[in-house]
């Protein structure tokens, strides 16, 4: 009684927010705006947050983010930090698709190995986005793409928990 009276509730009368299950693809929509922040660099080092989210989504709980969420979600990533439309559609529904392979073929996953995935990952999406610089015309070496990709993957800790704090959130826990 006292607690409800305090206004907080137990645990029998806590749900899940209203959105719960739109919740994860709009925090990977507002994480893909991150890179937008103010800062003056010559190279691309700033991680593609949008993809570190939502495969930290996808690794966090396979079942929050349907594979065909991918799709319009890289198409947004596309629109809003100017890749050429179609890339981050290919890569996140790539990486949505890989990950749904593994799930079939391990039996088990720890956090190192989840991190393991993410980095490999994420170094074939810069792999991937270097190739497609080079076939539009904009030759340069393939060491330029390592700062972005060691703070990508050293940065994919801090989404895996922001996820899992989102997911916290999101069921009222």
């Amino acid at each position: 009684m006292v607690r409800f009276a305090l206004g907080r509730p137990n645990a029998l009368e806590r749900r899940p927010k209203r959105l719960a299950r739109a919740i994860p693809a709009m925090s990977v929509g507002i994480a893909s705006l991150l890179p937008l922040a103010p800062v003056v660099a010559e190279v691309g080092w700033m991680p593609d947050t949008g993809l570190l989210l939502l495969l930290a989504w996808r690794l966090l709980r396979g079942d929050v983010i349907p594979a065909w969420w991918a799709a319009p979600l890289g198409l947004w990533n596309d629109l809003v930090l100017g890749h050429p439309i179609g890339l981050s559609v290919v890569i996140f529904s790539g990486s949505m698709i890989l990950l749904d392979l593994l799930d079939r073929r391990t039996m088990w996953r720890d956090y190192w190995l989840e991190w393991l995935l993410a980095v490999a990952l994420i170094v074939l999406a810069e792999v991937i986005r270097w190739q497609v610089d080079g076939a539009m015309g904009a030759r340069y070496p393939l060491a330029t793409i390592l700062p972005a990709s060691a703070i990508s993957a050293l940065s994919f800790p801090l989404a895996a928990w922001a996820a899992s704090r989102i997911d916290h959130w999101r069921l009222g826990r």
